[in-house]
């Protein structure tokens, strides 16, 4: 070495400086920078030493004996399952965005003996780095096959029609739920963000009919809705009708209880009148009664006195004079 360095390395001392040089750099060499949304992974001679959640500068032991890994936690990362492709495929071309089906993923028994073509994408992202990289062999298929065998579960429980209509959603949460469920049991590191129903119907060979059926349904359910409507319309109309009939019988039950209960006070006072004055009692009646008989009758009063006397006539039509006047053409004369 000192052949080769001009003027020599003056002695032991020149070696040691650079020996200290060479060791300090590859000190420094153990500094290392975690980007917000990342975490760092420190390895001591390969094995996982523990995780740096904090973003900023950190230090760990120079390669070769440590070395670090510093994935990103906070991008949301896309899993499809039965089906490929419809992601877009760039440059205008429309055939490589085309979607694919996957039978052997999309095709599930629902509980009522019915097949059901699912597709559906999980999102999902890193929740511990060092879990993540250590835990498990293959992150992304491990969340592919714990989703299919998820939504197999789920969908093995559930009726074919609340599958592909109302029920979508709770499938997808039920879904979204065993799946964490089980990668919290693999220690995986993997945080689920949510379930996306891509698709969910018949199979294809069976489609027809099945929109036929359910057409059918959308129609007995209108035409129920519509019979609802018309009692809901009809019924409380009915009942007012009855109720003003069933009132109206009431009053007219009490004003007849109420007159019949008065006749027979009047009977029993004229009874008791009766029976302290009778031959008053009976005069009054007989005047009363021949009052009702004789006002209604037309009546003539013929004078016998008058018969005698010249130039008078013994009639009077009592009646005739009782009748309103009517105005003529003379003002009311």
């Amino acid at each position: 070495m000192r052949r080769f360095l001009p003027g020599g390395l003056g002695g032991g001392r020149g070696v040691a400086l650079i020996a200290l040089a060479v060791v300090a750099l590859w000190l420094l060499t153990g500094f290392y920078r975690v980007d917000a949304g990342s975490q760092g992974v420190e390895l001591l001679f390969g094995r996982w030493n523990g995780t740096t959640r904090g973003p900023g500068l950190h230090y760990w032991f120079p390669s070769p004996i440590g070395s670090v890994d510093t994935p990103n936690v906070e991008s949301v990362r896309t899993t499809s399952i039965g089906f490929r492709g419809g992601g877009g495929g760039g440059g205008g071309d429309t055939r490589a965005a085309a979607r694919r089906d996957v039978p052997q993923e999309s095709l599930m028994l629902t509980s009522d003996q019915n097949i059901a073509d699912l597709d559906f994408t999980v999102q999902w992202k890193i929740s511990d780095a060092g879990m993540y990289l250590f835990n498990i062999r293959d992150p992304e298929q491990t969340v592919k096959l714990v989703a299919e065998s998820a939504m197999r579960e789920v969908v093995g429980r559930t009726n074919l029609e609340p599958l592909i209509t109302a029920g979508r959603q709770l499938v997808a949460d039920q879904t979204e739920g065993k799946m964490q469920e089980v990668l919290d049991d693999y220690g995986a590191g993997i945080s689920v963000q949510g379930v996306v129903m891509e698709a969910a119907e018949a199979p294809a060979p069976v489609i027809d009919a099945f929109n036929e059926v359910q057409r059918a349904r959308q129609d007995r359910e209108r035409v129920q809705n519509e019979a609802d409507a018309y009692a809901n319309r009809v019924v409380p109309t009915a009942r007012g009708e009855a109720a003003k009939i069933v009132e109206e019988a009431n009053a007219y039950k009490e004003a007849i209880t109420k007159k019949a209960e008065g006749e027979a006070a009047r009977f029993i006072e004229v009874y008791e009148a009766y029976r302290t004055a009778e031959e008053v009692t009976r005069r009054r009646m007989f005047l009363e009664t021949m009052t009702q008989v004789l006002g209604n009758a037309n009546k003539i009063v013929i004078d016998p006195a008058a018969q005698g006397t010249s130039g008078v006539v013994p009639y009077l039509p009592l009646n005739e004079l009782n009748r309103p006047r009517t105005t003529g053409g003379q003002g009311g004369q």
